[in-house]
């Protein structure tokens, strides 16, 4: 009773995520006030011999130039908008000099283009990093929505618009260069070239000018860009409500793990078919969106991959709170359970232990001595009569043979003294007759010694 009462506590505990984060993008007009004239800067992260993410024979410094290049190819097409490359090479420069270079064309925004990739090769999707200092923070949110939205509809995790923070402010120099310009700029971070999860969305060249193609496009929409050469006017389109003048709450950095994360299990039946056994999940972070989940079985050993979280919209805060999952447990297995919950800022919490029912799955063996219930065949009769094939072993873990494999090597034992017995017979009768040769030839030999001995005793002297 105690029990139950505590679990419906902590799923109605976790269910307050839902009703503080909205369910849905309000419509609102772009808090950025550009004037007559819009200048876009796009920014190639690295360059030189500052390479980047070094991962599955990619190099980032590549990649955001091919991305960067299609992006300003994509984006002066649309009427009314001038566009810049921090670089056109492969060079070297300071976050500074980027920064330096945007203010100089008196740039509206600028777009620093980058790849990702995680120590432990774990995390998948994209995300947007904004500054954390208004109105540049609702500013990243407006625009990041679209991005995220973008590349959402490509089939990738949403990561979330989010800011960090650091010594200075915001941690990231580029968007911290801009910001001290009064620059709005922000980060892209397309996908994760280390995770199996992306790597067909930027494993060609095709792949990274289609990044560039839904950077231009959200860029568009963002600003309500029109283009007659592409035949698309995005002037009526609507973006995300933000605030300019304080820290929207979608993006604050979260430097705390997941408050809740329960398991147990959802009925007493224990498996059902194919070994799979259902486990009831309750979590929930009040600051942000829970992003992946992984499990255990081994009592947090060893852990499965990532799996993206039920429910998960990093663009609006919802989640799925509460649901049921399936475990495949390996078989003669007493699985020790533990669940792990993961925010967008990869901080995670574990659940408590739960030790499931033991998998028993009783092995198919022969007729033998073990047979008594009457499930197997009768001792000695045999697998042909019925109508079971007998498979070698025994239940224990010494060595067993099949009845066939003892039978031929009793047959080859048998063979094998059939040999020996004759080759013995064979020896015996050599041996034999060479004695009665010999024999006889002794014999002869002693004759002709008498005749000789006696011819010369009766020899006259």
């Amino acid at each position: 009773m105690i029990k139950d009462l505590l679990r419906r506590f902590t799923i109605l505990v976790a269910a307050i995520p839902i009703l503080l984060y909205p369910m849905g993008a309000e419509a609102a007009t772009r808090l950025q006030d550009t004037g007559d004239k819009l200048v876009v800067v796009i920014d190639p992260g690295h360059g030189g011999d500052n390479q980047g993410t070094l991962e599955n024979n990619h190099e980032e410094k590549f990649m955001t130039m091919v991305t960067a290049q299609a992006m300003y190819d994509e984006l002066i097409k649309y009427d009314n908008v001038e566009v810049y490359l921090t670089r056109t090479e492969d060079i070297k420069m300071s976050l500074a000099e980027r920064a330096e270079f945007a203010a100089s064309v008196d740039a509206d925004f600028m777009f620093s283009i980058h790849y990702n990739a995680s120590e432990n090769h774990e995390l998948f999707g994209s995300e947007v990093w904004v500054s954390s200092v208004s109105p540049y923070n609702g500013y990243g949110l407006q625009f990041g929505y679209e991005f995220l939205t973008e590349a959402r509809d490509m089939g990738l995790l949403v990561r979330g618009v989010k800011t960090r923070l650091g010594d200075k402010g915001d941690y990231y120099g580029i968007i911290r260069e801009s910001v001290e310009r009064n620059l709005p700029a922000l980060i892209i971070e397309h996908c994760h070239v280390d995770n199996e999860m992306d790597t067909d969305f930027c494993d060609s060249e095709a792949d990274l000018k289609a990044f560039g193609i839904a950077d231009a496009r959200a860029v568009a929409k963002y600003f309500g860009l029109s283009s007659s050469k592409l035949g698309v006017d995005y002037s009526g389109h609507d973006l995300i409500d933000a605030s300019a003048t304080s820290l929207n709450s979608i993006t604050k950095n979260d430097d705390t793990e997941p408050d809740i994360c329960q398991i147990s299990l959802s009925s007493d039946e224990g498996y059902g078919s194919d070994g799979i056994l259902t486990i009831d999940v309750a979590a929930a972070d009040f600051d942000t969106p829970l992003m992946y989940y992984s499990y255990s079985l081994d009592g947090g050993v060893t852990f499965c991959e990532r799996e993206v979280w039920p429910g998960c919209d990093a663009l609006t805060g919802a989640y799925s709170d509460t649901f049921q999952l399936d475990l495949e447990v390996p078989a003669n297995v007493t699985p020790e359970i533990i669940f792990r919950a993961y925010n967008p800022y990869d901080l995670y919490t574990d659940s408590n232990l739960l030790t499931g029912p033991e998998r028993v799955v009783e092995e198919t063996h022969g007729s033998g001595p073990d047979n008594r219930d009457g499930a197997g065949p009768a001792s000695g009769e045999t697998a042909a009569a019925s109508g079971e094939k007998e498979y070698p072993g025994t239940t224990t873990f010494r060595p067993a043979v099949s009845e066939s494999v003892e039978e031929e090597q009793e047959v080859s034992l048998l063979s094998f003294l059939k040999l020996c017995l004759a080759f013995v017979v064979l020896l015996f009768i050599t041996v034999f007759v060479s004695q009665c040769i010999s024999y006889q030839k002794r014999r002869k030999r002693r004759r002709q010694r008498r005749n000789e001995f006696g011819d010369r005793r009766n020899q006259i002297k």
